[in-house]
């Protein structure tokens, strides 16, 4: 069965083995509708799980009972079910999916392979070409298409130029 990353282990919190954790979804509540996440392929089933006021998320897994338990859970990666994802709107992918597309402009000029999307307030996405890597954030008609089929990213020149960090 294929997992998706969801969300990453930030630290302990508090004394019952709760984690604090940055969420890889659109929305923090997301995560819990997964019911399950798995970490280093183990499975946990969610017990509680709720959002503070800053978007922070935080959740209780089963067999993680106190604070030492959560502590060797920091920096680990969230794993759920793609059958377990919540269905996408028109024009959203998940990452996973997107990592590898070609890059190339409208004209057909090739500018790079996707190897890494950052979630900010505007989606910064890597390119990786001959072993250099572009960064571009995903603004004001970059992007023109997303091809999934023939896995390409297409993006316009002019924009691209005027934006992109080599």
């Amino acid at each position: 069965m294929e997992r998706l990353i969801i969300g990453e282990v930030l630290k302990p919190q508090g004394i019952r083995g709760e984690l604090k954790i940055k969420t890889f979804t659109d929305s923090p509540e997301d995560v819990k509708a997964f019911g399950t996440v798995y970490i280093d392929g183990v499975a946990y089933k969610i017990l509680s799980f709720r959002v503070d006021g800053s978007g922070a998320a935080y959740v209780g897994l089963r067999g993680i009972p106190d604070r030492n338990a959560a502590e060797l859970f920091r920096g680990k990666k969230l794993e759920g079910d793609r059958e377990d994802a919540p269905e996408l709107e028109e024009g959203q992918y998940y990452i996973v999916d997107m990592i590898g597309l070609s890059c190339e402009t409208e004209e057909g000029e090739f500018l790079g392979t996707l190897c890494d999307v950052q979630i900010l307030s505007s989606d910064i996405y890597t390119l990786e070409k001959d072993g250099k890597k572009i960064l571009f954030p995903v603004v004001g008609g970059v992007v023109v298409d997303v091809d999934m089929a023939n896995r390409k990213l297409v993006v316009n020149k002019k924009k691209f130029d005027e934006i992109a960090v080599y």
